[in-house]
């Protein structure tokens, strides 16, 4: 059973790339969250057939980073405070699924490297200075690479194909900077390490905690705004 995510495989077709510098900017803000998308001026931009365009818009559909409506046409989603607390719920439920089959499932060799990209994270200067905690996506994110670990398709399908993008979207919208920056690396850590011990009810429950934990400080910096 493949256990690749599409949404992340290298661009091969026309429409592939089109998403894939979608999905850039849209995640990044470049595209602005709730604007109209306009096929024809798409079409033009790409130089490519509405039928392709329409393709790559099937797939960002399907990654929750557009709304297509009949008669109205198609906007990138709005990002909403409801919407990212939403989010935060789900993702303590099945990450920490994740996080305890990923105890049964993962290999030692994932063990290693994810060990290994934790070390990297934490030569990050914004990390050692307590003020963020950014992660690449993909192969250099700990969620993503702890979701692939689980060997469970059908979690790897909601968390890194319906719902990873729409998360990074979210963290870029309302910012990366957290005092829980140190404290977050500490906690993917100590997270891993159950994992290695095959504790599947401590990395369960660590996972759960750590994404409250975020959902909580969210939460603060909203009341703190208001």
């Amino acid at each position: 059973m493949a256990l690749d995510n599409p949404t992340m495989q290298a661009a091969v077709t026309t429409a592939d790339k089109v998403f894939e510098q979608m999905l850039h900017d849209i995640v990044e803000g470049n595209i602005e969250a709730g604007s109209k998308i306009s096929e024809p001026e798409l079409a033009k931009k790409f130089q490519i057939s509405r039928s392709t365009l329409r393709e790559a818009l099937n797939r960002l559909e399907k990654c929750h980073l557009i709304e297509r409506k009949a008669n109205v046409g198609s906007r990138v989603v709005q990002c909403s405070i409801s919407g990212l607390l939403e989010i935060y719920v789900v993702r303590e439920a099945l990450e920490g699924m994740a996080c305890r089959q990923a105890a049964q499932n993962m290999t030692e060799v994932e063990i290693t490297e994810m060990r290994a990209m934790l070390k990297q994270h934490a030569s990050a200067k914004a990390l050692r200075d307590g003020i963020a905690y950014y992660q690449e996506e993909g192969d250099l994110d700990f969620h993503y690479k702890v979701i692939l670990g689980s060997h469970n398709q059908q979690l790897i399908n909601i968390l890194c194909g319906q719902l990873y993008h729409l998360v990074r979207m979210y963290r870029c919208q309302f910012g990366m900077n957290s005092p829980r920056a140190t404290k977050a690396f500490d906690e993917h850590s100590r997270i891993i390490e159950a994992i290695a011990d095959r504790d599947g009810e401590l990395a369960e429950m660590l996972m759960r905690r750590h994404i409250a934990a975020s959902r909580k400080n969210i939460e603060n910096k909203i009341a703190q705004q208001q």
